[in-house]
């Protein structure tokens, strides 16, 4: 890879030589992928390439077995203790895992609670602010992803647009150091994606650091800025999105692409 002052920085997120394995299936063969501060990383790849599991682990949703995740230098989800690794508790795990938003396929509101009771639920119960403070940022953000006049509504009151922006707005309350995306427009409606994408695409102009796994490769094209194609829990390529999508080096990209555009 060309050393550029972007890849000469400490990544935000390191993954290095990852293992997941579910029985005797391996679902993650010796992964090893670095994202940078202000990076957008687009994961792209057939079904059952790993690529969900990757971000599951990444955030420490799915337990590994072997290799290793850092987030800002830190080892996540172990520390260590002389020359050996001890998993850490679910307490210390919490703690890890504030840093690192998820937004998820579904959108896992909280039906009893209002969209802006939703989005201050947990920096009120999590990070400590006051309610006040946590109100004033949700409204921000409920605004950021154009819904500043559905504050008092419910989630069965909206499209799944809507809801998963809702969501979108939820992680970013956390003031996560990295956001990840698994298929966030998968449980939608088609005509409801774009509304989506277009959150997306204003929070990667924003310099936000994310990790998004999709199946909309028009928005890895235009939104990310780095691609990287997964096919049997391997990485197979990686590089710039444009370059990379319209000139694929390997042919299973090429003949990827050639089905899926």
């Amino acid at each position: 890879m060309q050393v550029t002052a972007e890849s000469a920085r400490p990544p935000v997120v390191r993954v290095h030589k990852l293992v997941k394995r579910y029985g005797g299936f391996e679902a993650l063969r010796s992964v090893t992928l670095d994202v940078h501060e202000g990076e957008v990383v687009a994961i792209i790849g057939p079904s059952g390439s790993g690529k969900s599991t990757l971000a599951r682990c990444i955030h420490q949703l799915e337990s590994i077995d072997g290799g290793a995740i850092y987030l800002d230098g830190e080892l996540l989800g172990y520390r260590r203790y002389g020359g050996h690794l001890r998993a850490l508790g679910e307490r210390a795990v919490a703690q890890q895992r504030r840093h690192l938003g998820m937004v998820f396929q579904q959108f896992v509101l909280f039906p009893h609670l209002t969209v802006e009771e939703n989005v201050i639920e947990g920096p009120i119960r999590v990070l400590g602010d006051s309610p006040s403070d946590a109100t004033k940022r949700a409204r921000h953000l409920l605004g950021r992803v154009g819904l500043a006049d559905k504050l008092q509504a419910y989630p069965q009151q909206l499209s799944g647009g809507q809801q998963q922006r809702v969501a979108i707005a939820r992680a970013l309350a956390m003031r996560p150091r990295v956001l990840l995306f698994d298929e966030p427009t998968s449980a939608l409606d088609p005509e409801l994606v774009g509304e989506v994408l277009d959150v997306v695409g204003d929070l990667a102009r924003a310099g936000k650091t994310m990790i998004v796994v999709t199946h909309e490769i028009g928005f890895a094209r235009e939104a990310a800025s780095r691609v990287v194609f997964m096919e049997a829990g391997r990485i197979v390529e990686e590089g710039p999105a444009h370059t990379t999508l319209a000139a694929p080096r390997t042919e299973r990209l090429r003949t990827f692409l050639s089905r899926v555009i």
